[in-house]
Order: structure tokens, then sequence, then C-alpha cells
């Protein structure tokens, strides 16, 4: 389920929907889920060959690099996402942080974010072999477009979800004083 939220709203960021536009009613199932990831694969793949500049041989090598890469570095985001969620409950848990805890927490998530930095490195290194340095620059930049667009399309769904608006929320992960 959540992979089908985010493949459709990283779909409405491809497409340009507008902030304000209406919600999709059609649900998402079974049957037209693989048709959807299809079209989403494919609106992918023709922006990035017409936004990059790349040939149709480096749309194919790109193919194959990021079915490489792309499980080890959703592997390690979610790891990263869960080591913030764990530090978070036990930073705001009520009672006194457990010290060994947050240590181990803060630990693990540096241990990531270096985890991370190589497996892009290596990408970047494969990348640098079939790709100009003016294409990658590229690519990264509308890799970089695409999840921020993602990420306001997200938090546009948990302001409605909530009931509350855009203007209203505050920054996630933390929480109001009074």
């Amino acid at each position: 389920m959540k992979r089908s939220l985010r493949l459709t709203t990283l779909a409405l960021a491809l497409g340009g929907a507008s902030a304000y536009a209406q919600p999709v009613t059609a649900p998402i199932t079974k049957a037209n889920r693989s048709a959807l990831d299809q079209q989403f694969r494919e609106r992918v793949a023709k922006l990035t060959q017409e936004r990059v500049g790349l040939t149709d041989a480096q749309m194919a090598r790109l193919d194959q690099s990021n079915s490489r890469f792309a499980p080890q570095l959703s592997l390690v985001a979610e790891q990263e996402r869960e080591t913030r969620r764990q530090l978070r409950l036990e930073m705001t848990s009520g009672g006194q942080p457990n010290q060994q805890h947050v240590s181990e927490l803060l630990d693990a998530s540096l241990r990531l974010q270096k985890q991370r930095i190589a497996i892009v490195e290596a990408e970047q290194k494969e990348l640098a072999g079939f790709m100009t340095p003016v294409q990658r620059a590229r690519y990264i930049a509308l890799q970089q477009q695409f999840r921020r667009r993602a990420q306001e399309l997200s938090g546009q769904n948990g302001a409605q979800k909530s009931g509350m608006g855009l203007q209203q929320r505050g920054r996630p992960g933390l929480k109001k004083r009074p």
C-alpha cells in the first residue's frame, strides 16, 4: 500500500499536478497496479532521457545501474527512517531517555549515513562510465526534484488526512511547546 501511495504521489509530481488538484477517487487495485507501475516507469524514463539528454544506449545502462543500486538505497533509507523513529520515540517517551539506547541509535544513524554515501559513490562511479559530468549533474538535479516534489505531495496528503491545512503544520518530528 505504501508503495502504491509513493508511486501515485510521484506520478502526480511528474505530471505537473497542481498543489490544489482534486484527489484521485478511483482506488488502486491489484488489477490496475501493474499498469500504473508501467505507466509511471515509462513516464520517468521519458522525462529522464529528455531532461538529462541520454541516448537509448545510455538509458539501457542507466536502467541496469538503477536495478543494481536502487534496492540497496531503499533498504538503507528504510533503516534510516526506522532509526530516526526509534530515536524520536526514545527522546519523547515522557521519562528520562535511556542514554545507552540513544547512543546506540546515534551510532547506527551515522553508520547508515556512511553506508548510503558509499552506495551513492559507487553508483556515481558507475554512471561516470557512460554519462558525461554534465549529464550526471542533470541526473542528480532531476532526482532531487522528484524527491522534493514527492515529499511536498506526501506532506499535503498527511495534512489532508489529519484535517490540518499546510499552514498549520509544524516541522515534522518536532512537538510544539506551549
